[in-house]
C-alpha cells in the first residue's frame, strides 16, 4: 500500500464507493500534497473504519475517490468524557488535541467559577480533533461540545457515569483511583481552570456520589499538562492501553 496521507470524509465508505471532493479537499490533494489520478489515500469517516481510496478524477477545485478495501476497522475509545477549562487559544487546541489522540469519545469545554475564557469557537476545536485524528491513525473522531457551565452539566449528569476529579488542593497526597473502580462502565475526567476550584465547587465534587477525587504527583501541573497525565493515569489503569 502507498497512500500515505490520511483524510477525514463525510460521507459512507465502502467498496466501490465514489466520493466527491470539495474545492478544499481537492486544493489539499492535488495542490499541496501534489497527487494525481492514480494516486491512493486512506479515508475514514468516524463509523466505517479507515478505507483505501484511488484518486480516479484530479482537478484544481474538484475531485472523485473511489474506495479500494478497508484497511482498518472501527476503533471505538472507551466510554469517556474529558472536562476542561478552556485556557490561552494555542493551550487549549494542545489539550483538545491530545484528547483525541489519547482516547476521548467526547470532549467538553467547561466554565468554571475561576475559567479566564468566557467563550471558544467550537467549530475551530472540532476541526482540532479531526486533524489529530487524521495524523495519528485513529478511526473515530471525539465530538467536541460547545462551552457549558460547570454546575449545569452537574446538574444533569447521567448517573451511571462516574467522575476522575482531579483536584490541584491534594497536590502531594497520594490519591488514585478506587481499587474497586472499573473501566467498563462510562467515565469523566475533570481537570480545572489556571485559577484552580472555587471551595464551593469542590465542596460539590467531593460530595458527589460518583466523583472520584485524585492527585496528580507532587506538583501542580499547568492544565494542559495535567489533562495529558490524567488521561494517562485513566488509560492504563482502566481504559485501553
Amino acid at each position: 500500500m502507498s497512500a500515505k496521507i490520511r483524510l477525514y470524509v463525510e460521507h459512507p465508505l465502502g467498496a466501490g464507493q465514489s466520493l466527491p471532493l470539495d474545492r478544499d479537499q481537492a486544493h489539499y490533494l492535488f495542490g499541496v500534497m501534489r497527487l494525481s489520478a492514480g494516486s491512493q489515500v486512506l479515508l475514514f469517516n468516524g463509523t466505517d473504519g479507515e478505507w483505501l481510496a484511488d484518486v480516479t478524477e484530479a482537478k484544481k477545485r474538484a475531485g472523485v475517490l473511489t474506495c479500494v478495501e478497508q484497511t482498518k476497522p472501527l476503533q471505538m475509545p472507551p466510554d469517556l468524557w474529558l472536562l476542561f477549562a478552556p485556557i490561552k487559544k494555542a493551550r487549549t487546541d494542545f489539550i483538545v488535541e491530545k484528547a483525541a489522540e489519547m482516547g476521548a469519545a467526547k470532549i467538553l469545554p467547561v466554565q468554571t467559577e475561576f475559567t479566564n475564557s468566557e467563550r471558544i469557537r467550537q467549530d475551530r476545536l472540532q476541526s482540532h480533533a479531526v486533524e489529530a485524528a487524521e495524523q495519528c491513525g485513529g478511526t473515530y473522531v471525539p465530538e467536541v461540545g460547545d462551552l457549558q457551565k460547570l454546575g449545569r452539566l452537574l446538574d444533569h449528569w447521567p448517573e451511571d457515569r462516574q467522575l476522575m476529579f482531579c483536584d490541584e488542593a491534594e497536590v502531594g497526597n497520594a490519591l488514585e483511583l478506587a481499587a474497586g473502580a472499573h473501566g467498563d462502565v462510562p467515565w469523566a475526567i475533570l481537570i480545572g481552570p489556571e485559577g484552580g476550584f472555587s471551595e464551593v465547587e469542590r465542596k460539590r465534587l467531593h460530595a458527589l456520589p460518583y466523583s472520584h477525587v485524585v492527585s496528580l504527583g507532587p506538583r501542580i501541573l499547568r492544565a494542559d499538562t495535567a489533562a495529558v497525565a490524567a488521561m494517562t493515569l485513566w488509560q492504563q489503569a482502566l481504559g485501553d492501553w
